[in-house]
């Protein structure tokens, strides 16, 4: 039997527990300071606070929860969800962070503990992410004006809620902050297809977000020739395809066309406008950029071709995020002294310590998503896995003590 193992089943039964905390009955869907987020911050304080930490709520809604006074190692992640989510993305960072500080409570670490539970990672509510973390690296100000379905601001949001928008400044982590450290479930397939329970992230991939609009000519299906069409719909399909085939080509490249607007959407009509949206991801962002610029040339090839009208808009060009090397090589470490095989990964998806990596040196410890599933009511993960994340978490912590 694992020695951690009582642990990591307390841990995930936890987080079972907290994805019952939603807004919508049957299914997991908690957003930006709704009242399932308060629940579990209460829950998450009170656990807290019976093992000594001072616990508060920063002016970004952040639950934040702290062994001492001295320099710390932050470990964290977000409670907010994707809606219908499963019950670990996120949650299960937070609660291995106040586990760690659980097994550790009769130990003298030369480094305090800072546990976080970000407020917002997904951007669900207000179509921006990591409103969270980017108020702990003193970005958030500029969202406070973003708007949800309803027309509530950010601003509004966290008044409603008790907090002073005025003070988000408040939210930003302490100068004297030493690392920051995530657990999160890998949410791909990678590590289950190598039999492997942990990934050592070395990288947060970078991000292109493009949205084109191919134009022709709306027209009746059944009574306008092949040869006389000039059909939107027929020539996005086509660069979607080519897409396809060039991220294919390109090690370590994924591209993805996963939105179409259709006008005018009829069984009966040729499309005379399509708008699709392209999103490409690289560790290295020459190479993504330079796939971005393949897939437009493409487009703008086949649009001309087809006599079609082609315009594109970059919504989003984010560089890549390499997890601090020290930290990195320390996370190896704790993962060959447990015993098992270290594997470097890369991270195709966003995380908060890419935001916090911008002001605190920051690495990151997946774990196996098995059958690759995540966003979905069957994510999962395996007991073993949790507490060999536990043991990794301990050697890792162990070794600011040979910093010290």
């Amino acid at each position: 039997m694992h020695p951690y193992g009582d642990a990591a089943r307390a841990a995930i039964k936890r987080c079972q527990w907290i994805a019952t905390r939603t807004e919508d009955p049957g299914r997991t869907t908690r957003t930006f300071l709704s009242p399932p987020m308060g629940d579990v911050c209460d829950d998450l304080r009170t656990w807290m606070e019976t093992l000594g930490m001072s616990v508060r709520i920063d002016e970004a809604g952040n639950l934040r929860g702290r062994t001492g006074e001295r320099p710390a190692v932050i470990i964290g992640s977000h409670l907010d969800t994707v809606p219908d989510a499963g019950p670990y993305d996120g949650v299960l960072g937070v609660v291995l962070g106040i586990t760690l500080v659980q097994l550790l409570a009769d130990r003298v670490l030369p480094v305090d503990i800072e546990v976080v539970g970000f407020s917002e990672e997904e951007g669900v509510r207000f179509g921006v992410p990591f409103i969270g973390s980017r108020a702990l690296v003193g970005d958030a100000a500029q969202l406070l004006a973003c708007t949800d379905a309803h027309g509530v601001s950010v601003r509004e949001a966290l008044q409603a809620h008790g907090l002073n928008p005025h003070e988000i400044a408040n939210a930003q982590v302490s100068p004297a902050a030493l690392a920051y450290l995530e657990f999160h479930i890998e949410q791909g397939p990678v590590l289950d297809l190598l039999a492997a329970p942990l990934g050592v992230v070395d990288a947060i991939a970078g991000q292109s977000r493009v949205e084109l609009a191919f134009t022709g000519r709306c027209n009746h299906a059944g009574t306008t020739p092949m040869a006389s069409r000039r059909d939107a719909l027929a020539g996005a399909a086509e660069w979607i395809s080519s897409v396809e085939q060039m991220a294919v080509a390109t090690p370590g490249l994924v591209a993805t066309v996963g939105r179409l607007q259709l006008t005018p959407n009829a069984t009966n009509a040729i499309s005379g406008r399509v708008v699709a949206s392209l999103d490409v991801r690289h560790a290295d962002d020459a190479q993504r950029r330079q796939a971005v610029d393949g897939m437009l040339a493409t487009a703008r090839t086949i649009a001309e071709r087809r006599g079609l009208g082609l315009s594109h808009a970059q919504h989003l060009d984010q560089a890549a995020v390499r997890m601090a090397p020290e930290l990195t090589d320390a996370l190896a470490r704790a993962v060959a002294a447990t015993g098992r095989p270290v594997h470097h990964v890369i991270s195709g998806a966003g995380h908060d310590a890419m935001i916090v990596a911008r002001r605190v040196p920051s690495a990151m410890l997946f774990l196996r998503s098995p059958g690759g599933i995540s966003h979905h009511p069957d994510e999962r993960v395996l007991e073993d896995d949790v507490a060999a994340a536990l043991e990794v978490g301990v050697h890792w912590l162990a070794q600011w003590g040979d910093r010290a």
